[in-house]
């Protein structure tokens, strides 16, 4: 679990997602730790850009050699970007979960809710089971 990559500028969500903002645009991703649990990651089903998300609805569909898993937006707003590389390389959410391998990019979110995650502390003893 200490080698479980956690950097300490994002917000988390308790379902292992972070949220990077970038302006008025929230940027999210699978954690480390998220990813080390779902083995190689080999599909991901983004949803397209404008569609509207709820803060914890499905927001994409991960696939890897061990399981389909949903993934749930930390924040309400609308899609403003996808990550298209991760339709040829859905690798990227193993090899760099915080950088490359960014999922969406969501614009109109309440700021309010960025209270509702986590921070890398916070989450970190989430994971500790704290």
């Amino acid at each position: 679990m200490s080698d479980t990559k956690i950097p300490g500028d994002l917000k988390y969500s308790p379902e292992h997602e972070w949220v990077r903002l970038e302006g008025d645009v929230a940027v999210i991703g699978l954690t480390d730790y998220a990813q080390d649990q779902l083995g190689d990651v080999t599909f991901v089903e983004l949803p397209e850009p404008g569609d509207e998300m709820s803060q914890m609805g499905e927001m994409c569909v991960v696939e890897s050699v061990k399981v389909a898993a949903d993934v749930y937006s930390p924040l309400s707003g609308v899609i403003d970007d996808v990550n298209s590389d991760l339709e040829d390389q859905p690798e990227l959410i193993n090899s760099d979960c915080y950088g490359q391998g960014w999922l969406v990019k969501i614009k109109d979110f309440p700021a309010a809710e960025l209270d509702n995650l986590l921070d890398a502390t916070a989450y970190e003893n989430l994971l500790a089971g704290g």
